[in-house]
């Protein structure tokens, strides 16, 4: 049934108390800075991460942790957690990091100025770059740039779209769900016929195009993510169901996705990472 009672105003104008954000209707307003000081923590480690463990966090752990694995002594790093559910992403000292206010926010002390790098795909390219990994020199470079900026361009389909309205709208919207659904189910295919031809989403090697696309999509078919592996009946993703499996294999994704966990088993919630032994 559709319901056609809304009339847009013409000029739209922002309710704080309004419910429009469900879970998340706190945190969200339509301006951008921030909303009271604190200064940004700054550990011992040249890299400095400001993050929590969703999806985008985890993307930039993971390759931390994958390149500690590799032995670059000078991917170690500090993280500091972000609840975005307390506001933490409108601290001063946060928004001179990301003026976005979105985790995750790199800041690397290694350079004179200090640089700041935000967007999670902005920060996987930045750091697959400074180590020389994870990185295709040769014609895969350009396959593996693909999947990573379809994941950036895609998963707000998935988080905000259908994550929202499926599982965080105080309200189930039959029309939204549906519009939203359909797309999911669109993307998941799309990787479901590459993963038929190819190991990993760049061809024969793990890169970061597996990295940012695993903690989303990965999550999704061999999780819990919204509760809707039923629903988007993610059995019928065969491929992608391999795929994320020979991800969440590894040791250094194992690693990377605990860091900033403040859910789940208490053995997997790290909240702040300063040395390999958090982890440990």
């Amino acid at each position: 049934m559709t319901d056609n009672s809304y009339q847009p105003p013409r000029v739209w104008t922002w309710e704080p108390d309004a419910d429009n954000g469900g879970r998340f209707a706190s945190i969200n307003r339509p301006v951008a800075g921030a909303t009271h000081d604190k200064p940004r923590p700054v550990g011992k480690h040249p890299l400095q991460l400001y993050s929590l463990a969703t999806p985008n966090g985890i993307k930039v752990t993971v390759l931390l942790e994958e390149l500690l694995a590799l032995g670059f002594e000078g991917a170690e790093y500090d993280a500091y957690l972000i609840n975005i559910l307390e506001g933490d992403q409108f601290s001063s000292g946060f928004v001179e990091a990301n003026p976005n206010s979105k985790i995750p926010a790199l800041v690397d002390h290694s350079t004179n100025p200090p640089t700041r790098v935000f967007e999670s795909g902005a920060i996987l390219l930045y750091l697959a770059e400074k180590f020389g990994a994870f990185l295709p020199t040769d014609a895969s470079r350009a396959e593996c740039l693909s999947w990573l900026f379809w994941q950036m361009g895609s998963a707000p389909y998935l988080g905000g779209g259908f994550g929202h309205f499926y599982a965080y709208a105080p309200e189930k919207w039959e029309y939204p769900i549906n519009r939203f659904t359909m797309e999911v189910k669109r993307q998941l295919d799309v990787l479901d016929k590459r993963l038929a031809e190819v190991q990993w989403l760049a061809g024969d090697d793990y890169t970061i195009a597996d990295m940012a696309n695993w903690p989303w999509y990965g999550v999704l078919v061999t999780g819990e993510t919204y509760n809707a592996q039923e629903f988007l009946d993610v059995q019928s993703y065969q491929h992608v169901l391999r795929w994320a499996r020979d991800v969440e294999a590894r040791p250094a994704v194992q690693r990377g996705q605990r860091v900033n966990r403040v859910w789940g088993e208490e053995a997997d919630r790290v909240p702040e990472r300063h040395d390999a032994s958090d982890l440990d």
